[in-house]
């Protein structure tokens, strides 16, 4: 089979996050798909009771580190594929499964490969990798690189991601009626307002901090002084040391009126991927890209976070963003081009016969 046709079954097995059979599923179609195309045969393994694809050595030198999970619940995107002239439009197709595709391509023809590199597919990358996280910081402290297969932007690759924190404030007030005797309440809205307005000043463009109030919810009926208000954070960084300043400023936050109980849960998630991480991968990358006869690869840093921040906050060397090259990750308009998938499989094949 070729590639496009064995992308068209790994996009067309949808497989949700949160969908544990359906990703239990697409590990094992992955397995399928490896046997057809590697030497030695993949495997499924598990971490924190999430299925894994593994092919590769236990110890590698080299890990691949990829996700077959979407945010696509089932039948959310359709057609679930549809070519239009250089693109191919499906879900979780630019994010990542042409990625994955493409790392298990390159590795095809490596003689040494399967002692030495770990190509990993986790499934839960898309809600956190709370299951996966122990796994992928142990294979990034003990290898010498960690290449992240998330999708590239314009055909570069990623050396910088925000670090992400995520916070729920419950604002604890006490109800009245609004007309009688709103004096003997305290008032939950008024208080949640006052704290948005605390989050927006924790904002720090220099080193693109955003602090941002996603969603809020207060009150139970228009006559009454809401007793209750919850509020949440989606706090952004590209240094560890300001979402450890947010952190702190979010989790010692105190109400205006005495009697009001603010309760806060969450924190910081994925610390960021910072340049010291990546700064040596990337000057490796772009010597083969130049050994082969291609243009500058580039490089961008970008505020959403992947697998990479938990890799790089571990110890391990990274580089990011090798995946495929396309638009619309999380879109109704996801998409790869085709034009890219060759070139990237002969650069990722280079780059990681380099490394090992």
């Amino acid at each position: 089979m070729t590639f496009l046709a064995d992308l068209r079954e790994l996009v067309e097995f949808q497989s949700p996050s949160e969908d544990l059979e359906a990703c239990k599923g697409v590990v094992d179609l992955a397995v399928e798909i490896a046997a057809r195309n590697l030497p030695q045969p993949a495997e499924v393994t598990s971490a924190g009771g999430r299925p894994v694809f593994w092919w590769g050595s236990k110890s590698p030198e080299v890990v691949l580190l990829c996700h077959l999970d979407t945010v696509w619940p089932i039948d959310s995107y359709l057609p679930l594929w549809r070519e239009e002239g250089d693109q191919i439009f499906g879900p979780g197709i630019f994010d990542m499964k042409a990625g994955f595709l493409q790392a298990m391509y390159a590795i095809k023809d490596l003689p040494s490969a399967f002692e030495k590199v770990a190509l990993v597919g986790t499934t839960d990358e898309e809600i956190g990798s709370h299951a996966s996280r122990e796994l992928i910081e142990r294979l990034a402290k003990s290898a010498k690189a960690t290449l992240v297969f998330e999708s590239s932007i314009d055909d570069t690759v990623k050396i910088g991601r925000k670090g992400t924190s995520m916070y729920r404030i419950t604002v604890y007030g006490r109800a009245a009626h609004a007309g009688l005797e709103p004096e003997k309440g305290i008032n939950a809205t008024t208080e949640i307002a006052r704290i948005v307005l605390q989050m927006a000043a924790l904002e720090n463009s220099e080193h693109g901090t955003t602090v941002v109030p996603t969603v809020m919810h207060s009150g139970s009926t228009t006559n009454t002084v809401p007793a209750i208000a919850t509020l949440d954070i989606d706090a952004r960084s590209f240094l560890a040391a300001e979402l450890v300043r947010v952190d702190s400023a979010i989790k010692t936050l105190q109400g205006s009126h005495p009697e009001a109980r603010i309760e806060i849960t969450g924190g910081i998630n994925r610390p960021p991927l910072e340049h010291a991480a990546t700064a040596e991968l990337y000057q490796v990358i772009e010597k083969v890209a130049a050994e082969l006869g291609f243009p500058p690869v580039g490089h961008v840093s970008v505020g959403g976070a992947s697998d990479g921040n938990i890799a790089a906050a571990a110890g391990g060397k990274v580089l990011d963003g090798l995946g495929a090259t396309g638009y619309g990750a999380h879109a109704a308009h996801e998409h790869i081009f085709v034009s890219r998938i060759e070139p990237r499989i002969t650069l990722i094949a280079g780059f990681i016969k380099e490394l090992i």
